[in-house]
């Protein structure tokens, strides 16, 4: 079955524009000519490919989420969707976001329908446009909206506590890392230079110490670029598929790191799913959304696969579970979402349940490593102290 876009006119003058499925357009033309309408138009729905074209950055995703909210206001107020899209277009202030939406506004005044305007952009998540389809489809674009904005608003919530909960052991990591680095470039060589005034025999440890010192104040310019070319390097390599791919499963093999990292993708993937199911998304075209909004090549190819088995008749349990990489709990639970014809609801409550275990672990995980590091400066320190101040007190007693 192809799609078409329809234009036409009901009994009372009104035009319509709508999305609708048939064989062949002489079928389409005929079924709504039986049923009174007067067609102007009918046309091919064309679909931007994904991944076409070159990389374009994406949209701010909080003022996104506030251009949302104000326009699902506007259209409950009664305004037409161009009226409202009129409004805002030359209202936001911010410059990566208005110019797209005034693109959206000349689309929508040429013909096109909204969902088609704001994919063709190419900057707006797959997920929206998506959605705006499935309420254009079933006449509720504000219901959808809605669930959307709702969607939006706790993905941005649990993203946000995720940020906030690593920043102090990342600032912490940072601070410890300069300490180290002035201790051994700057601290190391002045008492190196000290001892080799007074010709004193040295411990063995002092000795390493100063070795080490000397030659990272030497060639610290060096280690410095090597340093950023690395990470330049990391960066331009991580942007390749294959590169991302390897980097996913790295991420997988990490002691516990992994396990959060994977029920966080689970909990994101679970939400987006049942936000389009809720819009009266079928499963496979939900799959297809939810693997493209996804950020890991690795979770995205066993979507996908997993997609190619729900269209083969397969169920959604048994697909996802044979990538054995998603939790047994959670394949549990979409059972017994489907057994039950609960789907989208249990589907919530999968990504509920592994927001709450993520959260949890990751702050019984940060309260050991932040005193790891404090133990881990403090030995440092420590032993730099030692090593140097060792043949001070061996030199006191000598004199003595």
């Amino acid at each position: 079955m192809a799609e078409f876009v329809l234009k036409y006119a009901d009994g009372r003058g009104q035009i319509h524009q709508q999305v609708a499925s048939a064989s062949s357009e002489k079928e389409l033309r005929d079924r709504y000519s039986q049923q009174g309408f007067l067609i102007y138009s009918v046309n091919p729905r064309v679909t931007a490919l994904v991944g076409s074209g070159p990389r374009r950055k994406k949209v701010n995703l909080e003022k996104f989420l506030i251009f949302n909210q104000q326009f699902v206001t506007l259209i409950r107020a009664g305004l037409p969707i161009l009226k409202s899209l009129d409004l805002l277009a030359d209202r936001l202030t911010d410059p990566k976001l208005g110019p797209h939406i005034q693109a959206v506004r000349d689309e929508v005044r040429n013909g096109a329908l909204l969902s088609d305007a704001f994919r063709q952009q190419g900057v707006f998540p797959r997920i929206y446009a998506t959605s705006v389809l499935a309420g254009e489809k079933s006449g509720s674009l504000t219901e959808v909206l809605d669930r959307y904005i709702g969607y939006q608003k706790t993905s941005l919530a649990v993203r946000k506590k995720v940020m906030v909960s690593l920043m102090y052991p990342c600032v912490l990591l940072v601070l410890v890392t300069i300490l180290m680095v002035f201790l051994v470039t700057y601290v190391v060589p002045t008492f190196a230079t000290l001892y080799s005034s007074m010709q004193a025999k040295l411990p063995a440890m002092t000795v390493a110490l100063i070795a080490i010192g000397t030659t990272a104040r030497a060639y610290i310019v060096a280690f410095a670029a090597v340093l950023v070319t690395g990470i330049l390097f990391f960066r331009w390599w991580s942007r390749r598929e294959s590169a991302r791919g390897a980097i996913d499963r790295v991420r997988m093999r990490i002691p516990i790191a992994g396990e959060i990292w994977l029920k966080y993708q689970v909990a994101q993937l679970s939400r987006i799913l049942s936000t389009l199911l809720t819009g009266g998304i079928p499963l496979v075209q939900a799959m297809e959304t939810a693997a493209d909004s996804l950020g890991t090549p690795l979770l995205r190819g066993a979507i996908e696969r997993a997609g190619k088995s729900v269209r083969e008749g397969q169920s959604l349990s048994t697909s996802l579970k044979a990538s054995n990489l998603f939790p047994g709990l959670a394949i549990d639970m979409i059972e017994v979402g489907e057994s039950t014809g609960a789907l989208p609801a249990m589907l919530n409550s999968v990504a509920e349940f592994f927001e709450d275990d993520v959260n949890t672990r990751m702050a019984a995980t940060l309260s050991l490593v932040e005193p790891a590091i404090m133990i881990f400066m403090g030995m440092f320190v420590a032993f730099v102290l030692i090593s140097l101040y060792l043949p001070i007190f061996s030199l006191a007693d000598t004199i003595r």
